[in-house]
């Protein structure tokens, strides 16, 4: 399992569809998806219930936030945490999070118990999950720079050495810039930005 800093989590990079296990004639059907708000794991859904009209249970769980957590997890009619907490468990388990797994079952014809939903739902997460690329992001910090031309090469400076990704800009006599910042380097940057004579920063919050 990777292990991220304070600064940083750990998602998938894309989804990954129909992973396949099978288990005393039934078969259930893994999915992951990165997501980042709760439109995006309905969205999902919507689209994975499209997919599997016939099927008897489209089990899920997610995380979405980095400090401000948020999860839900679904049994979707299987006994009582038969499903969606084996699920969550192992989105835990990876240390992942804007994440949605879902788990669509087609029943077999063959009772598993709840001790057999509880291992066939965390196995097919599971498997799901070894097979997804992981990323590392870094928490980052939108911010809103404004300043006078005099103060241009200080900031380009500044930039430099902060590992400032630029998303807008205006170069004018009075410029103005949305960049994003990692979170780390916030109150520095911020520090040396207010020493400038004409320079203004605002946080942006998004």
């Amino acid at each position: 399992m990777q292990t991220n800093s304070e600064e940083s989590y750990f998602t998938i990079e894309n989804p990954i569809l129909d992973n396949l296990l099978k288990e005393k004639n039934s078969k259930f059907f893994s999915y992951a998806f990165p997501v980042f708000s709760e439109e995006d794991i309905k969205n999902h859904l919507v689209i994975i219930k499209k997919k599997h009209p016939n099927a008897n249970h489209a089990c899920y769980a997610y995380q979405i936030g980095y400090k401000n957590i948020k999860y839900r997890a679904s049994d979707d009619g299987e006994p009582n945490n038969s499903a969606g907490m084996p699920i969550y468990g192992q989105i835990q388990s990876f240390n992942l999070t804007n994440i949605l797994v879902v788990v669509v079952r087609y029943f077999g014809g063959v009772k598993l118990g709840v001790g057999g939903l509880v291992t066939a739902y965390k196995m097919a997460a599971k498997m799901v999950l070894e097979v997804a690329q992981k990323v590392e992001c870094i928490e980052m910090t939108t911010i809103n720079l404004q300043y006078e031309y005099e103060d241009h090469p200080k900031i380009m400076q500044l930039i430099k050495e902060c590992k400032v990704t630029i998303k807008e800009q205006k170069m004018e006599l009075n410029c103005e810039w949305t960049i994003a910042i990692p979170e780390k380097e916030y109150n520095l940057f911020q520090e040396k930005c207010e020493s400038f004579k004409t320079c203004k920063i605002t946080k942006i919050d998004l």
